[in-house]
Order: structure tokens, then C-alpha cells, then sequence
């Protein structure tokens, strides 16, 4: 099943923190976005090892007949709940420097070190979709995707300082700190890991530069690879290095032909209502909408799909060929998903990548 020892990789799980997580569509197993699920789908991933979980921070949904992702948690609060619930899994939540000034975030990412014993990670989201932030008047029009980040590496560098020295003083074009003081430190050393997302070569400067761990995308094997080695090319030319994180979602099934009737089955009933509307805000061009999501149709992510042999495979070929360091899983039904994951798939894994 699994062939040559490598470096090791990290698999974490993306808790569906938003109704319908990330497969749009009306005939796949309802996530409803409250607590229950993702306190089980936590649990569950402390129980099998894995290595971390993370929630986004979502504050609009994109409608059609599912509301997909119209009911959220938000991500800080959840995750001081599943700190509690869990025990050794790392615990990532979401924070938008557009919306949380950096004093607050730098506590309450401490609070959650402290609640978690040092398991805290803070997920940084530079950039957002205008529909989402408009809505609380928190959009600036004046602001490039450039300026954002300008914003937001100001902010981290603000967090990081306060999380380190007992008073900061600061003057930036975005942000000023005044002998601003935040106790307790952190208990997590050097820091709580810091991760973010991003695409753009800014977006992978950024993360080079503050974080530890950057989360690529794309729509083919190819543009993941691509992106996996632009990011760690652009920290190469710094002198750093960065680790890249996937998303993958696993359908699974006692046979591949189970597995692959599930995805011909999810796929039959995809919302198309909010599958454009996500695609409309993600700024796919008018006259490319209708041509962009039937090729891309309920599946949000990189998919591997069959039997648990045939999962493991793929994710083995996955990780390999785009030069990953880690991934962050998704299931149609985590508990079902993960229980099968841990006992099933990531042995072998842990096995051949270490």
C-alpha cells in the first residue's frame, strides 16, 4: 500500500464549522455547522492522533437551496470549547486583522493556549470576500489586496511582539500601540504556531516572512504543485523555509465502486445556486460563472476517493507529488470519516512519512 520512507507530514482535520462543510449539495450527509458536530468531529481526532484541527471564520453564507454556509460558529469561542473537550490535538482558530484589533487577538489566542495547555494556533486571513465585511460596514474600498496585507503584516508583527515583551510601543501606517502591555504570555514556546493562506506572490511573502505554515490552493494537482514550490522557492530567495498544507477531502467506502457511487450521488443533487454565488465572490468573471461551476460542481477541495487502500494511496501520491508538508482533512461524515481514517489509513501513513 504505502512504498518509500519520507519526511514526515502532518494531517489535521478542517472542522465543518459552516453548514454543509466543503461539498455543496443536497444530497450529501448533513453537517448542520453547530457545536455537537464539531465537538465530535474534535474528539474524534484527538482519539485517532491526529495532529491538529482547525476552524475558519465565517460571517456570510453564499445561500442557493442549502443555505451553504449561512449558520457558522465563531471560530475562537468554538475552539475554546473544543480545547476543553480534547486532549493532545494542536487547536487552530481564524482571526481577520480586518475586524479584530491586534492587542485583542494576541489575547485571546493566549487565552486559548491557556484553556488548550499550550495547543493554541491562530489561522491569519489577510484578505475576504467584500459581500461578507460589507454587510458590517468592515470593507475598505481604498485598501488593494496589496494593502492588506501591508495591514496585516503590521498586525502580526504587533501580536507577535506582545505575546513576547512586557510593553509595546508602535507606530504603523495601520496600527498604533501606545506601552501597550497583554498577560499572560502564551504558554506554548516559542509562540503559538502561526498559519495562513494565500495564492498570490504577496500572499506568499507574507507567509514566509510571519508564518510557519502556508496553506495552498488550486484547481488541478499541477496548480497545487506549482503553488507548494512557489512558496517554498519565495522562502528559499529569503533564506527561510515554509512548510505547505493541502486540503483533501476523503470519500470512502468498503469498495471503490462504493466510494465512487457516493461522489456520483453527492455530485446528482449540487446546489448550483450556491456554488455560483461562491464562485461570483471569489471573482470568477460574469460570462465564466456557468462554465466555472459545472466544471468544478459540489466538490470544494482536492478529492481522493475509493476504498481505504485506495484513499491511502492517493493521498500518498498526493503529498508526494506537489512536495507537501501536511494535510488538513475533510469527510461527508467526520466521525464515520475519521474513525476509518485512524484505523485504516493513517498508520500506514504515519509509517511511511516520518
Amino acid at each position: 500500500m504505502f512504498h518509500r520512507p519520507s519526511q514526515h507530514k502532518d494531517f489535521g482535520v478542517f472542522l465543518p464549522v459552516a453548514n454543509g462543510g466543503w461539498i455543496i449539495s443536497k444530497t450529501a450527509p448533513v453537517l448542520d455547522g453547530l457545536y455537537a458536530q464539531n465537538r465530535a468531529a474534535a474528539v474524534k481526532a484527538d482519539e485517532v492522533g491526529m495532529d491538529f484541527v482547525m476552524s475558519m471564520g465565517k460571517f456570510r453564507g453564499f445561500g442557493g437551496e442549502t443555505d451553504h454556509w449561512g449558520t457558522a460558529l465563531e471560530s475562537v469561542t468554538m475552539m475554546a470549547g473544543i480545547a476543553e473537550a480534547t486532549k493532545t490535538v494542536k487547536i487552530w482558530a481564524t482571526i481577520h486583522p480586518l475586524l479584530q484589533n491586534p492587542a485583542v487577538a494576541a489575547k485571546m489566542i493566549a487565552t486559548l493556549d491557556h484553556i488548550s495547555g499550550g495547543r493554541a494556533g491562530l489561522n491569519i486571513v489577510a484578505g475576504a470576500y467584500k459581500g461578507e465585511f460589507d454587510q458590517m460596514g468592515a470593507w475598505d474600498d481604498s485598501l488593494t489586496h496589496d494593502d492588506r496585507y501591508a495591514l496585516t503584516e503590521e498586525w502580526t508583527t504587533i501580536v507577535k511582539r506582545l505575546w513576547a515583551e512586557d510593553s509595546v510601543d508602535f507606530q504603523g501606517k495601520y496600527f498604533t500601540m501606545k506601552d501597550c502591555q497583554s498577560k499572560p504570555k502564551p504558554l506554548s514556546k516559542p509562540r503559538p504556531d502561526l498559519v495562513c493562506a494565500g495564492m498570490s506572490d504577496r500572499g506568499f511573502q507574507f507567509s514566509v516572512r510571519e508564518a510557519d505554515i502556508c496553506f495552498i490552493g488550486g484547481r488541478t494537482p499541477d496548480e497545487r504543485r506549482d503553488a507548494s514550490l512557489r512558496a517554498k522557492k519565495t522562502a528559499e530567495a529569503m533564506g527561510k523555509s515554509i512548510k505547505t498544507f493541502a486540503m483533501c477531502t476523503v470519500v470512502h467506502g468498503d469498495t471503490d465502486a462504493d466510494a465512487e457511487a457516493k461522489v456520483e450521488h453527492y455530485k446528482s443533487g449540487a446546489d448550483m445556486g450556491a456554488i455560483l454565488a461562491m464562485l461570483e465572490s471569489w471573482g470568477v468573471p460574469a460570462e465564466k460563472l456557468s462554465s466555472v461551476a459545472a466544471a468544478q460542481g459540489a466538490f470544494m477541495t482536492h478529492t481522493v476517493v475509493g476504498s481505504p487502500k485506495t484513499c491511502g494511496e492517493q493521498i500518498e501520491t498526493f503529498l508526494r507529488y506537489c512536495e507537501l508538508d501536511g494535510l488538513m482533512m475533510i469527510f461527508p461524515d467526520y466521525v464515520e470519516g475519521l474513525t476509518m481514517f485512524g484505523s485504516e489509513i493513517l498508520p500506514g501513513l504515519r509509517a511511511v512519512f516520518q
